[in-house]
């Protein structure tokens, strides 16, 4: 893995940087992936705007050590916007020796920004899963 983590200039290209930023363990490789305003959806089915919940939201799944695995299952361009629907899992033995296992089918908006490179506008993991009420 390069200690660069490069953002990708084509939106086929975020499952790839999300998985090696994710795998990274780094908390700040993950939130360059973001813009400024970015809307991440927690579990519980908040949104979430501020930059430090958001890497707090991060921060969890992060902690558990657990490699992350992602594909891009159909990506959906409108000039600089771009839709991703993403099935990602997180499998193995968490740090208290139990199993664990997630799984889900993400709903992604990214943005091309001036610099070309595509960061997340809204990142909905969980897609349309249902949420119980914060």
């Amino acid at each position: 893995m390069s200690e660069s983590y490069a953002l990708p200039t084509e939106p086929e290209g975020m499952a790839a940087s999300l998985v090696e930023r994710f795998n990274s363990g780094k908390v700040s490789a993950m939130m360059i992936h973001y813009e400024p305003g970015a809307v991440f959806v927690a579990r519980d089915g908040r949104t979430v705007t501020d930059p430090t919940e958001i890497a707090a939201e991060l921060e969890r799944d992060l902690s558990l050590g657990l490699p992350l695995e992602a594909t891009a299952r159909h990506v959906f361009i409108a000039g600089d916007i771009a839709q991703i629907v993403l099935d990602w899992s997180i499998d193995g033995t968490g740090p208290d020796g139990k199993h664990i296992h997630l799984e889900g089918s993400a709903s992604d908006v990214v943005r091309r920004g001036a610099d070309g490179r595509w960061r997340y506008l809204i990142d909905n993991a969980l897609g349309t899963a249902v949420r119980q009420p914060a």
